[in-house]
């Protein structure tokens, strides 16, 4: 499985590279060091920082500083955890307590896993170096538990490969093969290659029926690259078979449903909810495992269901772009015209995928909805931009979007999207203890009532790493072919060595 990335244009390299690379890059002070992070950055000679003219020169030196802001920030949850929960699932700022996530009184140290590959990128190897002794001292795959299958893929085996990947780590390579081989059974044990939602990682005992599509195909990237790396097919031929089943599924429409039944292969939900929960990184990994793995059959499916989900979901409010649901034979409207902040994430997906402009004008709604509420509520009334549900989650997707935009487009009004999202998130939702969601965005800062008291393991993953590599400019990431999986592992593209 040779690995072409997908195609991802950036600025040309500018000939005047800027001296202000951030002082403890590794290899900042070595010219054609230098010359590759900023080109990775797409960094050009004349640009706009924060809406500002700038000389390149300035512009680095804005990124740096923005970039400076974001490590603080993330080093501030970091510590939070450390200090409350270390060895845990997710911490509890605002109680100083913690969360198990996958099974109540079990853990997985979680939120170690999670950052990761954001504390190798952001150049903090002594705490990377004790996240990999963790893992490797205390992260059991074989406790009698039962995982969700789709979250153990995406976070513990995507996490600790990521690891792997940065690090070189061998034991680290064992440890998510471990997992993987825990995990298969909700894959070999089903007669239609549907998985099963949750497996008992001691006794392998599987258990839920009825899959959703992101619970179906959001395992490609991990699997596929845990094959690659072991010289072991199992783990992507169960991948593949489960996109296959339900790619063969899909409706006269070209159109999937929601949740199909794991052991008939009939429908369970056939409403097209694209692009939000509980379907949305099945169509995710579609296009980037595709890239990542060189898999036509995988690129060629999403560009089927794409042209389908644009065809008959796409709908223009008050000339913004949005996703209606609708019955998946028929294509007729079912239910309100609502959507999800999960679905902002697709804004990118569609521009690395083949449509930029609809990409563009998606995450343009989602920017008028940012224009209401500085932090992204967890739904809205696509009419009217209201919030239908409230809470903030510290949701990553439209970080997430505009790094994929500013990748595939090289325009700077992303990395100010990215910024504005990033100082929101950081006035209304930062406390003592790290960073928490909010029980209600609408709410006035410094309320009572705003503040919940959970830091997701997801925010060490994703939040902060989307605007790490926006603005730092790192040689440990290959900007040109880089791939981040769903969870926002770093699966392709970083540069080891430093841990």
């Amino acid at each position: 499985m040779t690995a072409p990335s997908l195609p991802l244009p950036l600025p040309a390299i500018p000939e005047d590279v800027p001296e202000d690379v951030p002082e403890d890059a590794p290899g900042a002070r070595d010219g054609a060091t230098r010359r590759r992070v900023l080109a990775g950055a797409g960094v050009a000679a004349s640009t706009l920082v924060l809406g500002v003219a700038a000389s390149g020169r300035q512009a680095a030196s804005a990124s740096a500083r923005i970039a400076g802001e974001v490590r603080t920030e993330f080093l501030h949850g970091w510590r939070g955890y450390q200090a409350a929960a270390w060895g845990y699932d997710e911490v509890r700022p605002v109680s100083g307590t913690r969360n198990d996530f996958f099974a109540r009184g079990r853990t997985f140290g979680l939120s170690i896993v999670e950052a990761l590959d954001t504390l190798f990128l952001m150049g903090e190897n002594r705490e990377a170096a004790r996240c990999c002794d963790w893992i490797e001292q205390h992260l059991d795959p074989v406790q009698d538990a039962s995982v969700q299958v789709f979250e153990a893929v995406i976070r513990l085996v995507g996490g600790v490969l990521a690891g792997y990947q940065a690090t070189g780590r061998r034991a680290l390579l064992q440890r998510a093969r471990e997992l993987a081989d825990r995990l298969l059974p909700a894959f070999t044990g089903s007669p239609t290659g549907l998985p099963y939602t949750h497996v008992n990682l001691r006794t392998g005992a599987v258990s839920g029926d009825v899959a959703t599509l992101a619970e179906i195909g959001s395992n490609a990237m991990e699997f596929g690259l845990l094959s690659r790396l072991t010289g072991d097919a199992r783990y992507y031929e169960a991948s593949l078979r489960a996109y296959r089943a339900a790619f063969a599924r899909r409706s006269a429409l070209d159109l999937l449903g929601t949740a199909l039944h794991v052991e008939t292969g009939r429908w369970a939900d056939t409403t097209s909810v694209a692009p939000n929960a509980p379907v949305d990184s099945f169509y995710e990994y579609l296009c980037t495992a595709g890239g990542q793995l060189g898999d036509r059959s995988l690129t060629g499916w999403y560009r089927t269901l794409t042209a389908a989900i644009l065809r008959h979901q796409a709908v223009r409010v008050g000339g913004r772009l949005w996703f209606q649901a609708v019955d998946f034979r028929t294509g007729r409207a079912s239910g309100a015209l609502h959507q999800q902040e999960l679905g902002a994430f697709y804004a990118g997906l569609l521009a690395k995928g083949g449509a930029p402009q609809q990409g563009a004008d998606y995450f343009d709604s989602w920017t008028a909805v940012l224009d209401r509420c500085p932090v992204l509520p967890e739904s809205v009334d696509c009419a009217t931009l209201a919030p239908v549900d409230r809470s903030g989650r510290l949701r990553p997707e439209y970080a997430n979007a505009a790094f994929d935009l500013w990748r595939a487009t090289g325009q700077e009004r992303y990395r100010t999207a990215g910024y504005r999202w990033f100082a929101a998130m950081r006035e209304r939702q930062r406390v003592p203890g790290g960073y928490t969601t909010l029980r209600d965005v609408t709410a006035p800062t410094g309320s009572a009532r705003a503040h919940d008291d959970l830091t997701p393991g997801y925010w060490f993953a994703e939040n902060l790493k989307y605007l790490w590599l926006m603005f730092s400019a790192t040689p440990r990431f290959d900007y040109r072919a880089g791939l981040l999986s769903t969870e926002g592992k770093a699966l392709v593209g970083l540069r080891p060595g430093w841990v």
